[in-house]
């Protein structure tokens, strides 16, 4: 991996903030002028969207809820949908459609669920069924190997690689600790079969020095995942501490660091681990000082915005904003746009929709569906 030196982005900040219409938004930005509309409202902290192949959308909500939001209107909750453990940072989290999903309706989501020593990740398959009111054939793919009591740092994206094996994100749980335990799939990001089984290129397959599902270790909460549809290299967004968010590129068997070495401060503002570097121990792609608590990231590839090819975006809820991550030709990051900062609520969640527009959700008890698209040009 070309190893890319984090810096700050002091001067080249820019933001964007919106102008009220009477359906939408108009927001002014560096580059193209955007218009924001509300899709939907009314939902209870969702968490992940995809769209559905005839164009309605498909959403979490963190208390365990699955609807479709069809020409305006939200669906009563679909059946089947198992009972998550809805505590803390906890609930049904993401979702992610198969590649084939308008001829085999299966889709995958994750959840923090409840068991005996307390709650922990785990990753399902399932199929909506055709009338498109419940869930069938519901089966547990991945599941942490220990749960615990505490309720924060489930990670839990989940990005699918061209061959449709899964790339599954989990937090350290709290216990940062775990996050260097290869015999613990805490703080890591594990790659799966579909149906849960191990793929051969895994770097652990033989479950010897680590757990065969472990692809990297080092993490500390990556609640962000996706591939470059460009060459297909995959991409993290992780929470630091106080300070230390970071963007990674997790490679096979692979240590990113945490806690060991960290950009951040512990909360009390006491140094954690050895510094910001150590043989051995990958070095963040960026890294954000004061943090920005990263959700979901992105990689725009589509028609509708062409200047931002290739520009990574990423929702965050510490500020409210949409971080637009500029690159130059040899990948590295060169400026960031923040947008929309303050104007819709904690942004959890982006996707790049099929014809190039934006999809976000946002975390907050009467949580929305917006979509980003390019204002029309005025004739006047």
């Amino acid at each position: 991996m070309k190893r890319i030196s984090a810096f700050h982005f002091t001067a080249a900040l820019v933001f964007a903030g919106a102008v009220s219409a009477d359906a939408a938004d108009t927001v002014n930005t560096q580059g193209p002028t955007l218009r924001v509309e509300k899709l939907a409202d009314g939902l209870d902290h969702p968490w992940a969207v995809e769209v559905l192949p005839d164009g309605a959308y498909l959403v979490t909500e963190r208390p365990g809820r699955m609807r479709i939001i069809r020409d305006g209107k939200l669906s009563e909750p679909i059946g089947n949908v198992p009972k998550v453990s809805a505590r803390g940072q906890g609930g049904l989290l993401d979702l992610a459609l198969a590649p084939d999903f308008a001829t085999s309706r299966k889709l995958y989501f994750t959840a923090s669920m409840a068991g005996r020593q307390g709650s922990g990740t785990e990753a399902f398959s399932a199929t909506l069924s055709k009338d498109e009111k419940k869930l069938e054939a519901v089966t547990p793919v991945f599941t942490m190997r220990r749960f615990t009591s505490t309720n924060i740092h489930y990670g839990s994206r989940i990005a699918i690689a061209r061959d449709g094996t899964l790339f599954i994100s989990v937090g350290d749980r709290g216990d940062r600790d775990r996050s260097q335990d290869w015999q613990d799939n805490a703080g890591a990001i594990v790659h799966i079969n579909a149906d849960g089984s191990i793929p051969a290129d895994n770097p652990f397959k033989d479950g010897g020095k680590a757990l065969p599902e472990i692809w990297s270790k080092g993490h500390r909460n990556p609640q962000g995942i996706t591939f470059d549809a460009k060459d297909g290299k995959l991409y993290t967004v992780e929470h630091g501490a106080r300070g230390g968010d970071e963007i990674n590129q997790p490679e096979a068997g692979k240590n990113y660091g945490w806690p060991i070495i960290t950009y951040g401060r512990d909360y009390s503002g006491a140094e954690i681990g050895e510094g910001t570097a150590k043989e051995g121990l990958e070095q963040p792609l960026q890294y954000w000082d004061p943090s920005i608590a990263p959700g979901a990231l992105a990689i725009y590839r589509g028609a509708m915005f062409p200047e931002w090819n290739g520009d990574f975006l990423v929702a965050a809820l510490k500020f409210q904003l949409l971080s637009r991550m500029q690159r130059d030709e040899s990948g590295a990051f060169v400026a960031e746009e923040r947008l929309f900062e303050g104007d819709y609520g904690r942004i959890r969640d982006v996707v790049v929709a099929p014809d190039g527009a934006l999809l976000m959700v946002t975390d907050e008890d009467e949580g929305a569906l917006l979509r980003v698209s390019r204002a029309q040009a005025s004739n006047g």
